[in-house]
């Protein structure tokens, strides 16, 4: 019996907005445990909710993004279940009437292209986090995630393995971030994701009995989740066993527990919500806010190959990490020498941010500086074996390149006098190699120049030395 897996994905993707969805605490990750509540999001009796208008703005945009369909009229809903980090006991959410309707995203999955559809985009508050300490078997509550503002992304079940998945976790975090609605942090939780994850023979009609994986949040756990999953359920049906429809959560270990029995949709009950009237969205309202939305990653790395000549597997590296991709942009604004600039960028600074040497977020020089490094190295002000120093320091100091060059003692002055006077040395003083290169001998014309650019440092550029020094050997 060959058994076929099929996945559905519902990621959860907090949104960048200062304050929550229906009160006015920090939304803002981190703080002390429980100290950002209010009696609006611990759902004290007799409190009434807000709507933040900017979070609105935002499921839109991701709407946009994805290719949906805005809905003009939409409305909120009670999603009721007793869970330890909902302290109201219901969850403001959306149920049949969601901002975005029938998406889609386009991705490339071991080389083949393939298209996920969305089924819906929910804009919802989100629940507190639990942090669950499997040596001790307890579980502690912190409430400062409660209400934070939270779109869900429901995806049809269109994937049939885990990388299918993973490069679709990670398109859908690039368009966010690119968007400005979410920072796509899962270290901190601010991307989640969900994984409905089911077995059958690959031509049955019926889907086999799902298990949801809860909560998982990095690209990597997903991926080694789903791997671990397909395995459980394949040793229980292969071995005449049935799968338990049920909610799960990834280990530490590499595994997958049962934290739950899965609910269906009407065992939470959903009813409108009294305290918040609905949203008749107008024409002119959403076309505003989708003219808002910055260029996407696509777009960006059509236009590096097609305007800027940049090789498709560099433009592949900036767009992918948005931290650089605006970097390389506000460099191009001092320097407009995209391939010199987005090479030094790609080789020679995310060398040392991949090292640990350097952290994107957290760069003592502005974008200027290094297109400045990048201009002085290009025109020969500088020798261009410097600069890997000067990048250095600047990482160390701060400082700017022209005030290293200054300190340091690196500018080429330019002084044909003493570089005629050294070159002629250097030919008195290498009759064999200056005689090969005469009779023909190419190869050595490095060696001389290599002996020129060693003792005239800082006194020429080396498009002067390579001149006189070619002219000197003709002559």
């Amino acid at each position: 019996m060959k058994l076929y897996p099929t996945i559905g994905l519902e990621i959860h993707a907090e949104l960048l907005t200062q304050s929550k969805v229906f009160c006015t605490c920090s939304a803002e990750f981190g703080g002390e445990p429980n100290s950002r509540c209010c009696p609006v999001c611990s759902g004290l009796p007799g409190t009434l909710p807000v709507l933040n208008q900017r979070a609105v703005e935002y499921i839109i945009k991701a709407g946009y993004v994805m290719n949906c369909d805005i809905s003009r009229f939409t409305k909120w809903d009670r999603k009721n279940y007793f869970y330890p980090d909902l302290p109201k006991a219901y969850q403001i959410s959306q149920m049949p009437r969601p901002v975005c309707l029938n998406g889609y995203v386009d991705i490339v999955s071991e080389g083949e292209a393939k298209r996920i559809r969305i089924n819906r985009i929910h804009l919802e508050e989100d629940a507190g986090k639990l942090i669950h300490d499997d040596q001790t078997k307890q579980t502690l509550a912190d409430y400062n995630r409660c209400g934070i503002p939270l779109i869900e992304i429901v995806t049809e079940p269109d994937f049939h393995s885990a990388s299918d998945v993973t490069a679709f976790v990670e398109k859908i975090r690039l368009l966010l971030q690119y968007a400005g609605i979410c920072d796509g942090k899962m270290e901190q939780g601010s991307l989640r994701c969900d994984v409905n994850i089911s077995l059958a023979e690959k031509d049955a009609k019926e889907l086999g009995t799902r298990a949801e994986l809860k909560n998982i949040n990095s690209v990597r756990a997903i991926g080694r989740a789903i791997e671990y999953e397909i395995y459980r359920q394949t040793e229980i049906l292969e071995g005449g066993g049935k799968v338990i429809q049920e909610t799960r959560r990834f280990t530490e270990s590499g595994e997958t527990v049962a934290m739950r029995s899965k609910e269906d949709a009407q065992d939470y009950r959903y009813f409108p919500d009294p305290d918040i009237p609905p949203i008749i969205f107008t024409e002119e309202e959403l076309e505003n806010i989708k003219n808002s939305i910055p260029e996407m990653p696509e777009s960006r790395r059509e236009r590096y190959v097609k305007e800027y000549g940049i090789a498709e597997n560099e433009a592949d590296s900036l767009i992918n990490n948005k931290a650089v991709c605006f970097f390389f942009e506000e460099a191009l604004k001092s320097y407009n020498k995209p391939k010199s600039v987005s090479s030094f960028i790609l080789v020679e600074l995310m060398r040392r941010i991949n090292t640990g040497e350097a952290d994107m977020d957290k760069l003592p020089f502005k974008p200027e500086d290094l297109a400045r490094l990048v201009e002085i190295m290009d025109t020969d002000k500088i020798n261009k074996s410097e600069g890997k120093n000067i990048l250095r320091i600047m990482l160390e100091s701060g400082k700017t390149p022209d005030k290293i060059c200054d300190d340091e003692n690196l500018w080429i002055k330019e002084d044909l006098g003493q570089a005629e006077a050294v070159i002629d040395k250097i030919i008195a003083d290498n009759p064999k190699p200056v005689e090969q290169y005469r009779n023909g001998e190419q190869k050595v014309f490095g060696f001389l120049m290599g002996q020129a650019n060693k003792q005239l440092k800082g006194a020429a550029t080396p498009a002067a030395i390579k001149e006189i020094l070619e002219r000197k050997l003709k002559g």
